[in-house]
């Protein structure tokens, strides 16, 4: 029977896009994938149904065997902190953090375990899981003979986690600014990191690593709908519209041309939010590792070079820190 448009389906349909088992595309080391291959059901709802064959190789299994271990001591560490009590340990969870050494220990890697040296230990962990998981990421895209997009986007992630955990604490001497690991912590740490370098707002590269992951978000929300919207034209085969475009391309392109005063082309679309994602961390890291080691105050930095506005003096005699001098004498306020 020829199929119509009625019979094509996509991911907002009932009816999953599942083929016969496969052994996927070859490679260079095909013998050393494990697994009978199976289809599931829920796997389907989002995607591609099939489980398997699966590659793990030495790289997986010490990425994936140091990445619990890093979990594991997160979690039993915030276990110990309620008593281990499990019931106190979800309802505290999201308050619940594993903190850095102090300050006073400097770049010390033999500090004592309750003062930061569970941290240091999960933190070198899963330094060696992301790590190798890159390498892995690298060495898979090479085995299958794809170019390595994915990894160095990966590595721009990468980059931003060590100037957090690495390159910064290196320039400043001490653990002490280290990220902790926990939910609100986290948050905490992010806004006070803020104040102290005079409200990060005023960072320009903070300000690029927020253009870039708002223009990336749109860039993404735009290519998915566009696709979705030519569902029905078979617009999300996107090999069958390479080699036999038929309507749904080109209707694409005409949207996007009629819409946006510009044509984009199934690859430049991918390209440009390829580099708008990777430039989010990038740009982001470049403010993070300047902050506290090339400038202490944004905001001042921001007046001095007509970035942001000077606020006009609203007394006629300046606050002054309690902790720094004496108030002003009464005589001299009137």
């Amino acid at each position: 029977m020829q199929a119509t448009m009625r019979d094509y389906q996509n991911i907002f349909t009932v009816v999953q896009a599942r083929g016969p088992l496969e052994e996927s595309a070859p490679s260079l080391d095909m013998e050393d994938r494990r697994g009978q291959p199976f289809h599931l059901y829920w796997l389907g709802v989002l995607g591609n149904a099939q489980i398997g064959p699966i590659h793990l190789g030495l790289l997986g299994v010490i990425s994936l065997v140091t990445g619990t271990l890093w979990l594991n001591i997160i979690g039993l560490n915030m276990l110990a902190q309620v008593g281990w009590n499990p019931f106190e340990f979800i309802r505290q969870l999201f308050w619940l953090a594993l903190e850095p050494p102090p300050a006073k220990y400097g770049l010390s890697l033999f500090v004592p375990l309750n003062e930061g040296g569970w941290y240091l230990i999960a933190s070198t962990l899963l330094l060696i899981s992301v790590l190798t998981w890159w390498l892995r990421t690298y060495q898979r895209a090479i085995s299958l003979g794809m170019g390595t997009h994915v990894a160095w986007a990966f590595a721009a992630a990468i980059w931003l986690f060590l100037v957090l955990g690495l390159f910064r604490p290196l320039l400043v001497g001490h653990w002490g600014e280290n990220v902790p690991y926990g939910i609100f912590p986290h948050l905490d740490w992010t806004t006070a990191f803020s104040i102290k370098y005079g409200n990060l707002y005023y960072n320009p590269f903070h300000a690029l690593s927020i253009v870039f992951l708002y223009g990336s978000a749109l860039l993404f929300a735009m290519h998915g709908a566009t696709i979705l919207a030519v569902g029905r034209l078979g617009g999300d085969r996107e090999i069958e519209q390479i080699t036999d475009r038929g309507t749904a391309s080109e209707r694409a392109a005409l949207f996007w041309r009629w819409t946006m005063g510009f044509n984009a082309s199934m690859e430049s679309i991918h390209r440009w939010a390829w580099w708008f994602a990777v430039l989010t961390p990038i740009t982001g890291g470049i403010g993070i590792l300047l902050s506290g080691t090339v400038v202490d105050n944004w905001f001042e930095w921001a007046v001095i070079h007509r970035f942001a506005p000077e606020y006009p003096q609203v007394y006629a005699i300046p606050a002054v820190d309690p902790t720094l001098g004496a108030m002003p004498a009464e005589g001299a306020m009137q």
